[in-house]
C-alpha cells in the first residue's frame, strides 16, 4: 500500500513538473510573438528599407541637350535620373502620393508658415528660407566648392530643368510671388518638379519672397491636381498653371520666353504694377549657399556641362592675391542649336552668327569689358579651367556673372525691376578693389539672340527710375570707400 502511494505520488509530481514547464514554454512563446507583433505594426506603415529612393521608371540613357527642341524638356519629365546608390531614410519621399493622406505640408516636405517671414532691409517683403529643401543639398554642399545661386518667378520657372542638368552641385533658387494665386501655383509647380525630376528632387532649395503688406494669406494647393500632373509635359503644366494664375487680366498679354525657348502667353500680371525683386531675391538666394565659393546668375542662364566639378579642380588649386571675381563669359544662342558641348563648338557657332555675346545689341555695355574676343583666342590645352585673362578696361554699367566667395558686398535692395541691379552691385566690388579674372574654357547660355523691339515698355520705365536711385547710390559708395576710380563724382562747379 505504501508502495502504491509513493508511486501515486510520484506520478503527480511529475505531471506537475511537466505541466509547469509547458507553461513556462507557452509563455515564452506569447511573448515572443507578442515582440514580433509588436515590431511588424510599428513599421508596416513604412517602406522596404531594400527599396530605392525612386519614384519613377529607370532612364534608358542620358537624354540629349538639343536646344529647343520640344522632344529635349519633356524628356526631363519622362525619364528623370535614378540614384541607384541611395535608399530610402524618411518616409516623405518613398510613400504613394496619390494614397498619401498626410497634411500637405507634411507630405511634400513643405516648410512654410506665412505668419513667420522675416523682412528684407527695407521692410518690403517678407523672406522665408529653406521652404523645400533637396533631399541630397547639405549633403553636396560638403562635396562641391561652389553652389549655383538663381532666382526666378513662375513664369520663367522652368529653365531649372535644363540648369540641373548640367550642373551637378546644390542649387539655391529663391522665388518671388507676386499674389496668392501665383504662390499657390509656384507650389504646386515646384512640388510637381521634385515629383518628375530626381536631379531637381535632390539638388534644388527653393526659398520665397512674397509682398509684405498686400502678399499672400494662405496656402491653398490642389492636392489632386498634382497627382494628375503628366511628367512628360512640363511646359504644358506650366502654361495651365500661368493661365489660371492670370485668368482676368485683360492687360497681360505679353509673352516671355522659357530656357528652352518656348513662348509661354500670360505673364504674371504684378509685373505692370509691382516691380520684380531682383536683388532681393540675388541676396535671398546667395546667403543660404553653404559652399565656400557662389556662382550667381540668373534663372535663365544656362551652365555649361560639368561646370561644378571641373571647378572644384580649379578652385581647389587656386590662390587669389587679394579679392578676386571669376568671370563666366555668357553668350546669346540662336534658338534653333543645340546647346554647345564645349568651347570650341560655341566658338564656331559664333563665326557662324547663330552665337554672340550676351547682350550684344541690346545693351552692349553689359559684358563688353570681358573681352569676348581674346577669350575666344586663347588656346586651351585642355578641359581644365585655366584664367584666360584679367578684366582691364572696366568700365561702368559693367555687370558680368562671376564666381566669388560669399564676402562680396550684396545687391543693393532699393534697386527693384530692372536697370542698375547688377551693374551697381559690380561697381561696388571695383570700387572696393575687387579684380575680375576671365575663366576659359567654361561658359554660359541664355537662348535667343536678342533685340531691343523684344523689350517691353515697362522695362525702360523701372530703369528709368533705377538710374535716379543710382545718383545717390554712388554718392553713399564713395563717403563708405573714399575711392572715385571712374569719376562718377563730379564736383560741382564754383559761382562767380
Amino acid at each position: 500500500m505504501r508502495k502504491q502511494r509513493k508511486q501515486n505520488h510520484s506520478w503527480t509530481n511529475g505531471s506537475k513538473w511537466r505541466f509547469w514547464k509547458l507553461s513556462i514554454f507557452i509563455l515564452l512563446f506569447l511573448t515572443m510573438y507578442n515582440i514580433f507583433l509588436t515590431i511588424k505594426l510599428m513599421y508596416a506603415s513604412s517602406c522596404d528599407k531594400n527599396q530605392p529612393e525612386v519614384l519613377f521608371e529607370p532612364i534608358k540613357a542620358e537624354p540629349p541637350a538639343i536646344g529647343c527642341s520640344d522632344k529635349v524638356l519633356e524628356s526631363y519629365g519622362s525619364q528623370p535620373e535614378i540614384s541607384k546608390s541611395s535608399t530610402s531614410k524618411s518616409l516623405p519621399d518613398n510613400r504613394d502620393i496619390e494614397n498619401d493622406n498626410r497634411p500637405l505640408t507634411v507630405k511634400y516636405n513643405l516648410k512654410l508658415d506665412l505668419a513667420l517671414g522675416r523682412s528684407d532691409d527695407r521692410m518690403r517683403y517678407l523672406l522665408f528660407d529653406n521652404v523645400i529643401v533637396g533631399d541630397k543639398f547639405v549633403h553636396l554642399t560638403g562635396l562641391y566648392k561652389t553652389s549655383l545661386a538663381t532666382q526666378s518667378s513662375l513664369d520663367k520657372i522652368a529653365s531649372i530643368i535644363e540648369s540641373s542638368l548640367h550642373w551637378g552641385g546644390p542649387i539655391s533658387l529663391a522665388i518671388f510671388a507676386g499674389s496668392e494665386k501665383e504662390l499657390n501655383g509656384l507650389l504646386m509647380y515646384i512640388i510637381y518638379l521634385r515629383k518628375c525630376n530626381v536631379r531637381i528632387k535632390e539638388r534644388v532649395s527653393f526659398h520665397l519672397a512674397i509682398l509684405k503688406d498686400k502678399g499672400p494669406k494662405k496656402i491653398l494647393i490642389d492636392d489632386e491636381r498634382i497627382s494628375k500632373m503628366g511628367c512628360d509635359d512640363p511646359i504644358g503644366v506650366l502654361k495651365s498653371l500661368l493661365k489660371e494664375v492670370n485668368k482676368g487680366v485683360s492687360d497681360a498679354h505679353i509673352y516671355i520666353k522659357s530656357s528652352l525657348n518656348f513662348f509661354l502667353k500670360g505673364i504674371s500680371p504684378w509685373r505692370f504694377k509691382i516691380p520684380y525683386p531682383q536683388n532681393v531675391l540675388r541676396n535671398l538666394a546667395r546667403k543660404n549657399c553653404r559652399s565656400e565659393y557662389t556662382f550667381l546668375i540668373d534663372v535663365d542662364i544656362i551652365p555649361s556641362k560639368g561646370m561644378a566639378e571641373s571647378l572644384n579642380i580649379f578652385l581647389g588649386t587656386q590662390k587669389c592675391q587679394g579679392k578676386c571675381a571669376y568671370v563666366v563669359p555668357t553668350y546669346e544662342l540662336y534658338e534653333r542649336v543645340a546647346f554647345p558641348p564645349d568651347k570650341t563648338d560655341l566658338v564656331r557657332l559664333a563665326n557662324k552668327g547663330l552665337a554672340r555675346p550676351f547682350h550684344h545689341k541690346v545693351f552692349i555695355y553689359n559684358q563688353y569689358a570681358t573681352n569676348f574676343s581674346r577669350w575666344e583666342r586663347f588656346q586651351d590645352p585642355d578641359m581644365n579651367i585655366r584664367i584666360s585673362h584679367t578684366v582691364t578696361n572696366f568700365e561702368f554699367l559693367y555687370e558680368p556673372f562671376y564666381i566669388a566667395n560669399d564676402t562680396v558686398p550684396p545687391h543693393d535692395e532699393r534697386f527693384i525691376g530692372y536697370g542698375y541691379t547688377r551693374n551697381s552691385q559690380v561697381y561696388e566690388m571695383f570700387v572696393a578693389g575687387y579684380e575680375f579674372l576671365v575663366l576659359s574654357p567654361i561658359f554660359t547660355c541664355h537662348w535667343g539672340l536678342q533685340v531691343k523691339k523684344t523689350r517691353p515698355p515697362w522695362r525702360e520705365h523701372q530703369n528709368n527710375l533705377n538710374r535716379r536711385q543710382f545718383d545717390q547710390f554712388k554718392k553713399e559708395i564713395f563717403s563708405r570707400y573714399n575711392k572715385d576710380p571712374l569719376n562718377m563724382i563730379k564736383p560741382k562747379k564754383k559761382k562767380n
